[in-house]
């Protein structure tokens, strides 16, 4: 019997997979608990329009994650914080503060999007990537002033 899978069945198949099972497995446990339908005409079709629509969406997605990256390396975040005479910083930026200032502008990305997790503890401007989509990774620059 073949069936397509409406979510991920461990050991089966992901989730829009047709796979080949046993006649009893795939009527009496697969369908009954919704894990899947019986190949059809109409299901194969169905399955295809939404793998098709499903391709659209994460084309679209990719596409504004690409503008976001643009804007993304146009920015420049200022931080002040405390410095000694000879230049040296107090403390750090740290990703978290990033973030807030991100947020702050209208950017609301999860915390993990920034690849160079490690604190900025010098003065000066440095350029930190954040990967907003697969594969799509913007840049800006963050520019730390020290005052007395």
């Amino acid at each position: 019997m073949r069936v397509i899978l409406k979510q991920d069945v461990k050991k089966v198949g992901k989730k829009g997979e047709v796979v080949e099972v046993s006649d009893g497995y795939g009527r009496n446990f697969l369908v009954a608990r919704g894990l899947a339908v019986m190949e059809t005409k109409i299901s194969r079709e169905i399955l295809s329009e939404q793998k098709e629509e499903a391709k659209k969406e994460y084309e679209l997605s990719k596409a504004k994650a690409e503008e976001t990256a643009k804007e993304l390396d146009q920015l420049v975040l200022t931080f002040h914080v405390k410095s000694g005479e000879s230049g040296r910083m107090f403390g750090s930026v740290s990703t978290k503060q990033i973030m807030t200032e991100l947020r702050r502008l209208g950017y609301h990305f999860d915390k993990h999007v920034i690849l160079d997790t490690h604190p900025i503890q010098s003065l000066g401007t440095t350029k930190v990537r954040l990967e907003i989509f697969k594969g799509v990774i913007g840049t800006i620059s963050v520019k730390v002033l020290g005052t007395n």
